[in-house]
This record gives structure tokens, C-alpha cells and sequence, in this order.
């Protein structure tokens, strides 16, 4: 494909190549006339500016990158949703990549995007710990970046992350609440903040009300439905399954639900579940699934209004959003023999 230059609009009109700038960039030291039929010409063989030329010339790729861990979970989706829609506003093109839940892939991506000459990254980590010093570094030199989701607290970069503890202890205990007092949490991957967060906010709870230690048990899980079907699968050849599950997010309760129905065994009937991190499958399933909802395109939006700040200001100091949510109890969690 052959592009219009500006070197041919000046050649059509037989002027130098100076006015043809000059007129582009609406300076004062062009007549009129010579401007109004410089962009009438460019116009009618069908000029557009380079956005290459432009971008070198002022330094800036106007590309942000952002990676998430998968694209299964819509939670990742409604997020890129609320990033896109602040940065396309401001000018910038949004490149997704995501890490398939693998460190290493994750860290393959950063690079990828910053030798590509990103002017800032938003992202959201596997695990917090396995990438850190590598973080530390970009941090420290200066790179354009913030975090969210399950990313280490002590990183000095800005973040936006969701109350966790909070969460759980207010899900848990509405477990309790409903006279359930033989509750088991699937938790997530043991190494993740974010599941350690929930973890204590758990155990809190239970602590709260003095629900006994053997009553209960928190399983490594992980964060997707085939998981949850595993833990249930060995749960029940060992006979020791509980009253409740407490899921780390609604995949895994999904997984859990579909499991328990196969076996012949009834949500909430027999055993309750409650979600977290809400998705539009938890009002689709049968029965509907209790979960906490987390407020997926507002955190999204912030992320990229961090980034935008530290973009206009290299000098700013990095700041944490913590954001909160809604436990939106459906049938999956009710105690219908209470």
C-alpha cells in the first residue's frame, strides 16, 4: 500500500516541503490561501499524518501495555473494559497480553511490551512474590507502572487492590449466620497475597464466634472449576465433607457445585457455597450463587487514572486505591433447614 506523503502533496502543488509543514501545523508564517489549498489538496489525495513520525517526534509510543493473568475469568475482562476506556480517552492505544497464570510467561510479557517502547504498564500479577525483584528494578528505574490485584503491599509502586480480608470475614460469616458451623475455605494458591488475605479473614471470623478449630479446614486449592472439582472429588472418597464451602472465587465454586450435583448431593440442601469476585455466571447457575462482588470496571478505571498521573508527573509518589464491595446472598449459601 502506497502512503501519501508529504513530499507528494508538495509536489502536486509545486511548493517546498517547509509550507506543506507549516500549513499542517497552523503556523503563523503561511498565507491563507496557500494553507486553505495545501489542506484542501492533502485532503482530496488522501493524506493522513504519519503516526510513527509523530509519535518519535515526541517521544512517546502513546502505547500502554497491560497484562492479566487469564482471559477466562470475565472479572479480567470488565477490568481491561474500565483501563481502556479511561486511556483511549486520553489519547493512548492499549496493547492486552495475558500470562496464562505463568510467571514466567508474565515476566516474557513485560519484556515484550517495554522493548516495544510502552510508555507504562498496568499489571496485574500471577503470583505476588515471583517477579518481585525484577519489579523492584523496573520501579526504581523509572518505569511507568501500576499494579493490581494480587500483588505484594511492600512494593513501593502504585497499586490498586481490593479488601480482601474484609470480604471473606463478612462471606464467612454469613455462613455462620445461617447456623453453619462445619465450614471448609478453598483457598487459592498458598504463595498469593490475595489468598493469604482471604485466609485470615476466614479464620477471623471463625474465631469470632468461636467456631472450634476441627471444625473447619482451609484446602490449597487454586482458581479454576476443574480444581474445585478435584478437592471435592477427594473430599468425598475421604468422607469429609463439610456443612459449607467458602470458595476463593466463583470458578472454583462452579467447579465445586457441579461436582457436589453429580454425587447426588443438593446446593444449599445438603451443603451451602458461597463465591467471590463476583461474574455473571453466579445469577445464572442453579441455584444462584451467593459471592462477593468486586467493583471490576471501577478498579480498572483507577488503574489507568494512576498511570496517567505518574505519566504527567515522573516525580509522583506512588499511592494505593484499596477498594470495597457487596456480598450479594443468593440461594446457594441460604439454610433452608434453619
Amino acid at each position: 500500500m502506497k502512503y501519501v506523503t508529504i513530499k507528494d502533496v508538495a509536489k502536486k502543488l509545486n511548493v517546498s516541503i517547509s509550507s506543506v509543514s507549516r500549513a499542517f501545523n497552523d503556523k503563523y508564517d503561511i498565507k491563507k490561501e496557500t494553507k486553505e489549498l495545501i489542506l484542501i489538496t492533502a485532503k482530496e489525495m488522501g493524506y493522513h499524518p504519519n503516526p510513527i513520525a509523530q509519535k518519535l517526534s515526541q517521544k512517546k509510543s502513546f502505547n500502554i501495555g497491560v497484562i492479566v493473568p487469564e482471559f477466562i475469568n470475565e472479572y479480567y475482562s470488565e477490568i481491561i473494559i474500565g483501563i481502556q476506556k479511561v486511556l483511549i480517552e486520553n489519547g493512548y492505544q492499549v496493547l492486552v497480553m495475558q500470562s496464562d497464570e505463568s510467571p514466567n510467561q508474565e515476566l516474557a510479557n513485560v519484556m515484550t511490551l517495554t522493548q516495544n517502547m510502552v510508555d507504562g504498564l498496568i499489571i496485574a500479577p500471577t503470583l505476588e512474590g515471583e517477579n518481585m525483584e525484577f519489579y523492584l528494578e523496573l520501579c526504581q528505574k523509572g518505569h511507568a507502572i501500576v499494579f493490581m490485584g494480587r500483588i505484594d503491599e511492600s512494593l513501593p509502586a502504585s497499586k490498586v487492590i481490593f479488601n480482601n480480608f474484609k470480604w471473606s470475614f463478612f462471606a464467612t460469616e454469613h455462613l455462620i449466620s445461617q447456623g453453619y458451623t462445619k465450614i471448609h475455605h478453598l483457598s487459592g494458591y498458598y504463595k498469593s497475597n490475595v489468598s493469604k488475605e482471604r485466609i485470615k479473614g476466614f479464620r477471623k471470623a471463625l474465631e469470632k464466634h468461636k467456631i472450634p478449630k476441627e471444625n473447619f479446614r482451609v484446602i490449597e486449592t487454586g482458581f479454576f472449576a476443574k480444581e474445585g472439582i478435584k478437592v471435592i472429588d477427594d473430599l468425598i472418597n475421604s468422607n469429609d465433607l463439610p456443612e459449607a464451602f467458602f470458595c476463593e472465587n466463583d470458578l472454583v465454586a462452579l467447579g465445586v457445585i457441579k461436582k457436589l450435583r453429580d454425587s447426588g448431593i443438593k446446593v444449599p440442601d445438603d451443603i451451602a457455597v458461597i463465591g467471590f469476585t463476583e461474574t455473571i455466571m453466579a445469577k445464572l447457575m442453579c441455584p444462584q450463587l451467593s459471592s462477593v462482588k468486586q467493583p471490576t470496571y471501577e478498579m480498572g478505571e483507577n488503574s489507568a487514572k494512576l498511570l496517567l498521573k505518574i505519566l504527567k508527573d515522573e516525580n509522583s509518589q506512588p499511592e494505593t486505591i484499596i477498594f470495597d464491595g457487596e456480598l450479594n446472598i443468593r440461594e446457594s449459601s441460604i439454610n433452608k433447614r434453619k
